[in-house]
Order: C-alpha cells, then sequence, then structure tokens
C-alpha cells in the first residue's frame, strides 16, 4: 500500500466527519456524534474497499448480481408481508429486502464456479490471467528449483507468492535450528533471484484466509479464489489439491519426467558404493539418484567400472537399473555417474 493511498483513505474519513458534523443540526443530534457517525461510516466504506480491491472481478460481478436479484425476491416478500400485516410499516419491506440482498450475493459468491461459462463469456481476459498464476508454496521456494525453470522460460504467467508464505518463510529462517534457518535463507535468495528475472512477474498478495490456520488449505483456498495452479514439491499437498479440485504442478514430476532415459545395452560408468541383497551383487548410483544394481559387482566395492544396462525397472518409489559388467573387449566410452 503507497503512502498515497493511505492519505487519500485518511481525507475520505477526516471530509465524511466534517460533513456529518455540520449536518447534526439537520438531524438534531449533537455535532460531535453525528460527526463520530460518519467517521466511523467512512472507515467501515474505506475496508469494504479494500477487501473489494482483492476480489477477482468476476465474483464481485456475481456478488453484485445475485445481491440485486435477492434485493427483488425480498422486496416481493415484503410486499406480501405489509398486506398482511400493514402496521409493520417501512421495516415489512426494508427487513427482507436486506436479508435477500446478502442471501442473493452470498449464494452467488460460493457457487461461482458452476458460472463459469458465463464468467468466461463476460470476462474473458480476466478469466486467462486468472488461468496463468502459478502459486508457490514454501517447500518449493526453499528447494530451488522453481528458479532454474523460470530462468529456461518453461513457466509462463505469473507466480503469486502470499503473505502466509513469506511469514511462513520468515520463521523456519528465524528457527533456532541452524539447518531451518538455512534453508529459510535459501528460500529467500531463491525469491529474490526469481524478483530478479527479467521474464518473470513475481506478485506478493496480501489475500487470506483467517479463519484457516493451516498453510496448505490456505494455499487451497487461494487458488480456488484466483483460478490459479499450486507449484509445489510436497507430496501431501499435492495429493490434497487434487482431492479439491484443485491444479498442481510438482517439481519432483517435471524433474522425474525430465530425467535421461536408460536403453537396455546403454555403457554406464558408475562408482560401486555397497553391496546389493542378491549374493555377488554391487549397488551404485547415478548423479540424479537413480540406483543402479551391478551383477557380481561386490567385488568391485569401491571402484569405478563401466557396466552395459540390461533392464531398467520403473516403480513407484523411483527407477531401478539393473546391470553387468561390461566386457573387456567391448570396451567403450560411455556416460558417467
Amino acid at each position: 500500500m503507497t503512502i498515497g493511498v493511505v492519505i487519500v483513505r485518511a481525507l475520505v474519513i477526516v471530509l465524511s466527519g466534517a460533513v456529518g458534523a455540520s449536518l447534526g443540526p439537520a438531524l438534531e443530534v449533537s455535532r460531535l456524534t453525528a460527526g463520530l457517525a460518519a467517521a466511523v461510516l467512512a472507515a467501515f466504506v474505506v475496508l469494504l474497499e479494500h477487501i473489494a480491491a482483492r476480489v477477482p472481478v468476476e465474483r464481485l460481478f456475481w456478488g453484485v448480481a445475485g445481491g440485486f436479484f435477492g434485493v427483488i425476491g425480498g422486496l416481493a416478500i415484503g410486499m406480501a408481508l405489509a398486506s398482511l400485516a400493514p402496521s409493520a410499516g417501512m421495516a415489512g419491506f426494508g427487513l427482507p429486502a436486506l436479508l435477500g440482498a446478502y442471501l442473493g450475493a452470498a449464494v452467488a459468491v460460493r457457487r461461482h464456479h458452476d458460472l463459469e461459462a458465463v464468467t468466461a463469456v463476460l470476462f474473458p481476459r480476466a478469466r486467462r490471467r486468472a488461468a496463468l498464476y502459478k502459486i508457490l508454496d514454501t517447500s518449493v521456494i526453499i528447494d530451488g528449483r522453481i528458479a532454474d525453470v523460470c530462468e529456461a522460460g518453461f513457466v509462463d504467467g505469473t507466480l503469486l507468492v502470499p503473505q502466509f508464505v513469506l511469514h511462513e518463510l520468515q520463521q523456519i529462517a528465524d528457527s533456532g535450528d541452524a539447518l531451518k534457518r538455512n534453508r529459510g535463507k535459501r528460500g529467500f535468495e531463491v525469491l529474490q533471484r526469481l524478483r530478479g528475472m527479467p521474464r518473470v512477474a513475481v506478485e506478493i498478495t496480501d489475500i487470506d484466509f483467517p479463519p484457516i490456520r493451516d498453510v496448505d488449505r490456505k494455499l487451497i483456498e487461494l487458488a480456488k479464489q484466483v483460478g490459479g495452479k499450486v507449484v509445489t514439491n510436497d507430496y501431501n499437498l499435492n495429493k490434497l489439491a487434487e482431492l479439491s479440485g484443485v491444479s498442481v504442478l510438482n517439481v519432483n514430476e517435471l524433474a522425474k519426467g525430465l530425467k535421461p532415459q536408460m536403453l537396455a545395452g546403454e555403457i554406464v560408468r558408475v562408482h560401486v558404493l555397497r553391496e546389493g541383497k542378491e549374493v555377488g551383487q554391487g549397488v551404485a548410483y547415478l548423479d540424479d539418484g537413480t540406483m543402479v544394481v551391478v551383477d557380481q559387482g561386490r567385488r568391485h566395492l569401491g571402484h569405478t567400472v563401466d557396466v552395459t544396462v540390461t533392464s531398467v525397472l520403473q516403480t513407484a518409489a523411483g527407477r531401478m537399473i539393473f546391470s553387468r559388467l561390461r566386457e573387456p573387449e567391448s570396451s567403450t566410452g560411455g556416460r558417467s555417474a
């Protein structure tokens, strides 16, 4: 919030109070009482303006539309009530209209997802912009690989970072544990790197959901509100978002999809680190953490050897590569791990 906005809002409240004070005699109340009431009313209006500025325009539209039709329904009920109880007076019209406006606006806002087809026609630009929102969670910021992906130009749209994520990141950076503290500092360094990229738009949002304490659920509600996608590498948040109908971009899934594929017969250079489960087996790892089981590799523990891939097994836990020692006569250069 800029200082100019604060000054304008303060002037609105002060001027409203002055105008209210001048109306005091006409309303047969003291100038002080009328001025205070007008200032409080102006402050309430300013608060509504602040809240409305954070709500997508399509939700505002459906709220106003729902409230309008709610008022019409409420007035119809008020007319029926007035005919049955003439002594109810203006209250007989006002109360049903007020309740109808609230009900219509609340239902329209809560069910705006059912009106997305109409929304896309009325606000095509807003819907396209919302679809480009990528909401970052704390884990993916600390992880840092999202910066490399953005730098390579594989992510379009706007990276949305909520204030409650920054707050969680600050708590980690202020932790008494040195490891957590370093992770938090790394997260802020990654954000600074993202903001310094000319082709990447980073937006900090104040949208929050105070009744919800869990950060993961806040992220899901934010994604629903702005129509964006959650970017994470957290397995639990991934599943929770999918169950909630929110699109997810998982950096781990991306990394898994970009792993180089091994083919049977390919030669790889590996460093045998430990024994395998079967007799005579040795185990090595590629740079990306993929396990390589080397048949008869036990006798080469602690040494770097060339192996020939025999098969590749894809499991839920990841990839496993089975291999055998390369025959000396077929010695050629290979991939190094």
